[in-house]
């Protein structure tokens, strides 16, 4: 109870401003104009998660299982089309610049070059440097004119060329991007996007291949999500930038030629919720970014063996979709967490951690973790590998959790 309590005191200190962003807004015209809500009444029957969790919460997993029933729907009436990843983030982008003046770009060759891995190529031409800002070598620098920006009623997409190249910018993202709805007394919002791609696997180096989920899991006032397809890729894109909290969006490099068909139609992806990507029953397989691929290839070698597990893309880093999760376990009662994150301190040390305090009467046994090597990333290929955790890991370790068949 002490955590319910400290949920309905503190809601801005996580990022989470006691109203859903004005995207949410209309979904929950759509959930509430038909109550009692079964969606809302389930969650909060739910316990200890709702205990847990404000009603915002509540309404915000209500809403995001109306827009996905929604687009399910209607996706599956039309056609849609393919895009690789990237193409997916350009083209979500695009929609909410031409949808709204105030959204604007800025960074290190994103405007003429189209940015590092072509997001924004094109933009320059059409919406002008005006809108699309081309900047010096200085992280710090333009992620503090990006907030700055966004105080005046902006709201800039910041992308870092590479995701360790923000950490030049780690005084400006967390005393004043995560900070300063809170410390201004409410009177700022700081509704900014920060992107760019990060994780292992091209032989980019140690500097170049950083992870920094963990890094920023602990700054009050930001949220962080991790795409994994060009689906959700545009739908978070779009939803990140509508939102009046400051959002910090994943991008892996090796996913960005991913393709895959999506709608035609306007779609957002909740920025709180988790996505489910395969049902089972013997074990809960928690994961999000990169390794939801290690987990899958690890998934057909588990079903051969007689297994059943349940993999689950966790998607919002901060806040964790307690509900989803919750729900899991308590049909499973066995975790394990896959990520490409460092181990100590975290994603998966985090989210261990909540799992426990709120289901650990559901679990039959420890929570398993598998996290990347608490060393540099090597530039060798073989040694690189060796580093992050790979499918026969996944399957060795359900075989722990779960006993051999």
């Amino acid at each position: 109870m002490a955590m319910a309590a400290a949920s309905s005191t503190l809601p801005a200190y996580h990022g989470l401003r006691g109203s859903p962003s004005a995207n949410a807004k209309s979904k929950l015209s759509c959930v509430s104009a038909n109550p009692p809500s079964r969606v809302v009444v389930r969650a909060l029957a739910s316990k200890p998660w709702a205990a847990s969790k404000t009603l915002r919460q509540v309404a915000a997993h209500a809403t995001a299982v109306a827009s996905k029933e929604a687009v399910s729907s209607s996706s599956s009436s039309q056609g849609g089309h393919e895009l690789l990843m990237f193409e997916a983030l350009r083209e979500g982008l695009g929609e909410e610049m031409e949808r709204d003046p105030n959204v604007c770009v800025i960074g290190e060759d994103v405007g003429d070059y189209g940015g590092s891995y072509k997001v924004t190529k094109g933009f320059s031409e059409k919406f002008g440097s005006w809108r699309v800002l081309d900047t010096p070598i200085a992280e710090n620098s333009f992620t503090g004119m990006a907030i700055g920006a966004a105080m005046t009623g902006l709201r800039p997409v910041v992308e870092g060329m590479n995701m360790g190249f923000l950490l030049l910018a780690y005084n400006q993202i967390a005393n004043n991007c995560g900070m300063l709805h809170y410390t201004s007394g409410g009177q700022f919002t700081i509704p900014v996007v920060i992107r760019g791609p990060g994780g292992v696997g091209r032989q980019l180096g140690a500097e170049h291949s950083q992870r920094l989920e963990s890094y920023f899991q602990s700054v009050p006032g930001l949220q962080m999500v991790a795409c994994s397809t060009p689906y959700n890729a545009k739908g978070l894109m779009k939803a990140a930038i509508r939102c009046e909290n400051p959002v910090i969006l994943y991008e892996h490099v090796l996913l960005y030629n991913l393709k895959e068909k999506i709608p035609d139609e306007e779609y957002t992806c909740c920025l709180e919720e988790a996505e489910m990507v395969r049902p089972g029953t013997d074990i809960t397989i928690l994961t999000y970014s990169r390794m939801r691929y290690h987990v899958t290839q690890a998934a057909k070698t588990l079903v051969d063996r007689g297994y059943d597990p349940e993999i689950i893309d966790i998607r919002s880093l901060k806040p964790f979709d307690m509900y989803t999760i919750g729900e899991s376990v308590k049909k499973t009662h066995r975790v394990l967490i896959v990520e490409e994150c460092m181990r100590t301190g975290g994603i998966g040390a985090s989210l261990r951690s909540a799992i426990m305090e709120s289901f650990w009467d559901e679990l039959d046994g420890p929570i398993g973790c598998l996290s990347s090597q608490d060393v540099p990333t090597p530039y060798s290929g073989p040694l690189e590998e060796l580093t992050v955790v790979q499918p026969h890991q996944i399957v060795t370790a359900v075989e722990n959790l779960c006993g051999k068949k």
